[in-house]
């Protein structure tokens, strides 16, 4: 379960495991007892969120689609991935 980012209480997770469920790239997004799974593009898939942690994911993952499209790809292929800078 590698954990790309924290902020604001919300963990940021990318699953080798899941890519079949879904079928396109993304990520999941848990903040207390809120669970979402967003697509690269900051799209909501599944799930939800608070409207506030809602908008912060998706800002984030506007910031970083680029480090994300290649983390996805590194964890694809299983290799290590990078960290990605939180919202400050």
């Amino acid at each position: 379960m590698p954990t790309l980012a924290m902020f604001y209480g919300i963990l940021i997770r990318m699953f080798k495991e899941d890519h079949s469920r879904h079928k396109q790239p993304h990520i999941h997004a848990k903040y207390n007892e809120y669970e979402a799974v967003y697509s690269l593009h900051g799209e909501l898939m599944e799930g939800e969120l608070p409207s506030k942690q809602h908008k912060l994911v998706v800002a984030w993952v506007a910031l970083h689609e680029d480090e994300l499209a290649a983390d996805w790809e590194l964890i694809s292929a299983g290799e290590p991935f990078f960290k990605i800078k939180p919202l400050d």
